[in-house]
């Protein structure tokens, strides 16, 4: 132990010694330095790199994705408030009711695929109970076009299915997909470590830029004030991008919540429409569909109300007048269907309100999410070479600070 000591107590008092000269503080400067400026711009480059990957994801997965679960859960609502509807005319029922209905399904599928990819515990109860659906509505639909009355049952039975596993699976899986988005946009926010530590930087070149001062005499280093240009460069441009980023991302994410409040809004409309025609289905029994059809109708004129506050658009505005008008027909159907008139209220079901209220949520939605592409394409944009440039100057901070010190440490020889 003795012999193995004494070797490690001499190197030890030769670094000791070597430091405390100022040809060894030098040595150990530039050391500190070369890999302060390389480590600051390897922490940079990652935080950019993390901030590029977050944007591709909002573009290229997250916000389709949450897009596809909100396929999935309209296509379902409007599927049952179709099948409802095509219930009513009794027999044979229209074949734009059918088609529809047969197109919702299909689009239900299709979206359900491509959720499936990224969320397949969430899909599961999907999966495995739309074709049990189908099964109750084709069923209901033979009895209905026979004349018996069991059909009506089935009906409530398969739109019970929709309602107690289907639709909170969508909404489920919807929720899923939206936090996603959340964390992607919040994965893209200002890098404030790296910024901190590249300006931590930026202080301690100017501070070994005086400490040369005092020592040398000498005013200027050219090779530490390249360094310190460079660092500096490389801290105003990563500022200045991520600030751009962070406002770009902010106004995402309004966009997010502007299409998620119309989402909301457009599940709500086909909600109400169900419950409308599910009462008129249960003849004389349907107290608690018109009880569900109005607490969803006073949801969706509240998310109505919060989307115009978000921003008044042409489509939104137009969206409320028809909610408006078609609260009105509702009252007409309801004083029919009381009065007895039950093939009044079924001819008053098919009023166009509902259709184009549907329409302009979906024209409000498009308009939003184009908003929401927008602002990340041009987020996506501001980051373009920022890597490559933060890369480079590192480099040349690390060669400038080399220079720069070697040149005082060679008048020591």
């Amino acid at each position: 132990m003795v012999i193995d000591s004494q070797p490690r107590q001499a190197l030890v008092r030769r670094f000791t010694g070597l430091a405390r000269s100022t040809p060894g503080r030098l040595s150990l400067i530039v050391v500190v330095l070369v890999v302060a400026s390389l480590a600051s711009g390897w922490l940079t480059t990652w935080s950019v790199n993390r901030q590029e990957r977050a944007l591709e994801d909002l573009a290229t997965r997250s916000e389709p994705l949450a897009h596809a679960a909100q396929e999935v859960y309209r296509a379902l609502q409007d599927a049952d408030a179709t099948a409802a509807s095509a219930f009513l005319s009794g027999g044979l029922e229209p074949a734009q009711l059918r088609e529809r209905y047969e197109a919702d399904i299909a689009q239900a599928q299709a979206a359900l695929s491509v959720a499936t990819a990224s969320s397949p515990d969430l899909t599961a109860t999907l999966a495995a109970q739309l074709p049990v659906y189908t099964g109750l509505i084709e069923t209901a639909r033979s009895n209905n076009r026979q004349g018996f009355p069991v059909g009506a049952a089935y009906l409530r039975e398969a739109s019970g299915l929709m309602r107690t596993q289907l639709l909170p699976a969508a909404q489920e899986l919807y929720r899923a997909e939206t936090d996603r988005v959340a964390r992607a946009q919040d994965e893209a926010n200002f890098p404030v470590v790296p910024v901190l530590v590249a300006l931590a930087f930026v202080i301690g070149l100017v501070l070994i830029q005086r400490y040369l001062t005092r020592k040398t005499n000498r005013l200027l280093n050219v090779g530490l004030l390249v360094a310190t240009g460079a660092a500096t460069l490389s801290l105003l441009w990563v500022t200045t991008v991520s600030v751009l980023v962070m406002n770009d991302v902010a106004d995402s994410r309004d966009a997010s919540e502007k299409v998620d409040v119309l989402a909301q809004a457009r599940i709500a409309t086909l909600t109400a429409r169900g419950e409308e025609t599910l009462t008129l289905v249960a003849r004389g029994a349907g107290q608690s569909y018109e009880k569900n059809f109005v607490e969803v109708s006073e949801r969706l004129e509240g998310l109505l109300d919060r989307a115009k506050a978000l921003e008044s658009t042409e489509a939104v505005d137009q969206a409320m007048r028809e909610f408006r008008q078609w609260q009105q027909v509702h009252q007409r159907i309801r004083e029919a269907d009381d009065a007895g008139q039950y093939n009044d209220a079924v001819a008053l079901i098919g009023n166009p309100y509902f259709d184009t209220l549907d329409q302009s949520l979906v024209r409000a939605i498009g308009e939003a999410r184009q908003e929401f592409s927008d602002e990340v394409a041009v987020a996506r944009a501001s980051l373009a070479g920022t890597v490559v440039g933060v890369l480079v100057l590192a480099l040349i901070s690390a060669a400038g600070s080399t220079m720069g010190l070697w040149q005082r440490l060679k008048e020591y020889r």
